[in-house]
């Protein structure tokens, strides 16, 4: 039980740091989508 401790964390934070990072990929797509339509109607 004391090794899985330490690997369930291990993969805890890696999921958490992929979803980060998922999120503030999409969101810098999204941000950039968005100037990109306000500088065409321009």
């Amino acid at each position: 039980m004391t090794s899985a401790g330490p690997l369930f964390v291990l993969i805890l934070v890696g999921l958490l740091g992929l979803f980060f990072f998922g999120f503030l990929l999409v969101r810098r797509t999204l941000v950039g989508l968005r100037e990109g339509y306000e500088d065409g109607k321009r």
